[in-house]
C-alpha cells in the first residue's frame, strides 16, 4: 500500500516530533548510512527485490534529506531524494522498519532577479545569490552564443527567470531557465525557452551547441521519459530515465552521438545493452538488443549515426523496442530535449507563438530591470518540531 509522508506544522503538541535536516556525504553509501544510524539493514536493504536495491545506489553527494525523530531522539521516519519526483521513505513500524519509494510532494515557483557585472556573470550571480545552480544554467544556455570574457564590460547588467521546485520549504533539484538577458556594450541579448523544451534568441534561431541525433530516424515514441511513474506490473512507484521508440525487430539503432563504447554486453533488466561514452561528461545508452553489429565492442570508437546494433525484447521487456537513455555525470535527463530536430529556426505558426512568448517574457525583463529585484535569499534551516500524517493512496490515516 502507497503511503505519502505530510509534515503538518503544529503550533503547540506535548507530542511533537523534530525534523533534521542533513546532506548526504560524498562516498557515503545507502547500506552505511543505516549502519550508521543503527537501521535494521535486513528489511531495508537485504531483503528488497534487485530494483529497489538498485535504486538504493542513486544517492548522490550534496542531495539534502530529512530525518523525523521523536522526543527521545529515536527514528521515526526518513526521507531520502533519489531524483526530482520519487524518494525513498523509511517508516518505523512496531519494533522494525519498512522501505517504500514515493512521489515527492512539491510546489514549483518563478522566480527572477537582476545584477550588475563588475567581474563577470559567473562571479556576479553566485555573489548576489551564492546558488552554483543558478550560474551553471545562465552560463551554459550562452555558451555558444556569446563571448563572455572579451565582450562583458564592468556596469552591464544582467536579468534571468527561472522556476524553481520547493520541497518541505526549502529549494530542490536543478532550477529551469525561462528567459535571460546580459547587457553586452549597451545591447541587450535575450535567450528564451520554447514550449518545445529548447531554447531560441530574439530571431526565433536554436542556441542549442551540442544535440544529439535519433537512435532510430523517424521512430515513434511509445514510452516517456519520467521521474515518477507508476508500474502496472511491479505495482510500484519507479522512473522511466529514457524514451522507447517502437520498432520491429531487427531495425538497425544508429550512434546518437561520436563517442566511445564503454559497455556492449548483457546488463539485468536492461538485456542486451552499447552504453557509448561522449564528451562534456555525456553518456548514451541503449537497451533491449537483439544483436551487436558486428565490430561494435567495449573501447570501439564511432561516430554518430553509425549503426551499432540492432531492436530487440531482451531483458525486462514486453515486445520489440529501444529503450534509450542520455546521462550527464551519471544524472538521467529527458533525451527528446536535446536530440536532433530537422530545422534549427522557426517558421510559419511556430515562429509566431514563440514571437508572442518572446514579446511577454520580454515585459517581465523589463520589470524586472525597472524595479532593480534581486534576489532574496532563504534563512538558513532550522530544527522545527512537526507533527506528521501518514495517508494512503485512497486519503485514509
Amino acid at each position: 500500500m502507497l503511503r505519502f509522508f505530510i509534515f503538518l506544522s503544529l503550533f503547540t503538541s506535548l507530542f511533537a516530533s523534530t525534523v533534521d535536516r542533513h546532506k548526504w556525504e560524498n562516498g557515503e553509501s545507502y547500506l552505511l548510512f543505516l549502519q550508521r544510524n543503527n537501521l535494521p539493514t535486513k528489511p531495508l536493504y537485504y531483503n528488497l527485490d534487485r530494483d529497489d536495491r538498485q535504486l538504493t545506489e542513486e544517492m548522490r553527494s550534496g542531495i539534502h534529506y530529512q530525518i523525523l525523530r521523536d522526543t527521545k531522539g529515536n527514528i521515526e521516519q526518513i526521507l531520502l531524494p533519489l531524483n526530482n519526483e520519487l524518494q525513498i521513505h523509511i517508516a518505523q513500524k512496531g519494533n522494525s522498519y519498512s522501505f517504500e519509494v514515493i512521489p515527492i510532494i512539491s510546489t514549483t515557483k518563478t522566480e527572477g532577479f537582476y545584477t550588475t557585472i563588475t567581474s563577470s556573470p559567473n562571479y556576479n550571480i553566485l555573489k548576489a545569490t551564492g546558488s552554483n545552480k543558478l550560474v551553471q544554467i545562465f552560463v551554459s544556455s550562452f555558451r555558444h552564443s556569446l563571448n563572455f570574457k572579451n565582450n562583458i564590460r564592468r556596469g552591464d547588467k544582467l536579468a534571468m527567470i527561472y522556476t524553481q521546485k520547493y520541497r518541505l520549504g526549502y529549494p530542490y533539484s536543478m532550477p529551469i531557465l525561462k528567459v535571460a538577458m546580459i547587457e553586452m556594450h549597451h545591447k541587450k541579448h535575450y535567450i528564451y525557452l520554447n514550449s518545445n523544451g529548447r531554447y531560441y534568441n530574439e530571431k526565433g534561431y536554436e542556441v542549442e551547441g551540442f544535440l544529439f541525433g535519433r537512435p532510430i530516424p523517424g521512430a515513434r515514441v511509445s514510452s516517456p521519459f519520467s521521474k515518477r511513474r507508476w508500474h502496472p506490473i511491479l505495482h510500484k512507484w519507479m522512473a522511466h530515465n529514457g524514451v522507447d521508440f517502437a520498432a520491429r525487430r531487427g531495425t538497425p539503432v544508429h550512434a546518437a552521438g561520436a563517442g566511445i563504447v564503454i559497455w556492449c554486453a548483457r546488463a539485468g533488466t536492461y538485456g542486451n545493452l552499447v552504453k557509448i561514452r561522449h564528451a562534456d561528461g555525456y553518456e548514451t545508452r541503449y537497451a533491449h538488443l537483439h544483436a551487436f553489429r558486428r565490430g561494435i565492442h567495449r573501447g570501439s570508437h564511432v561516430k554518430k549515426g553509425q549503426i551499432i546494433a540492432y531492436v530487440g525484447t531482451t531483458g525486462r521487456s514486453t515486445g520489440p523496442h529501444l529503450h534509450f537513455e542520455i546521462r550527464i555525470h551519471g544524472r538521467p535527463i529527458n533525451p527528446l530535449h536535446i536530440i536532433q530536430i530537422a530545422t534549427k529556426k522557426l517558421t510559419g505558426r511556430k515562429k509566431r507563438a514563440f514571437l508572442k512568448l518572446k514579446k511577454s517574457d520580454n515585459k517581465s525583463i523589463a520589470l524586472i530591470l525597472q524595479n532593480k529585484t534581486t534576489f532574496k535569499k532563504l534563512p538558513p534551516f532550522q530544527n522545527i518540531s512537526y507533527v506528521h500524517l501518514v495517508k494512503d493512496k485512497n486519503g485514509e490515516n
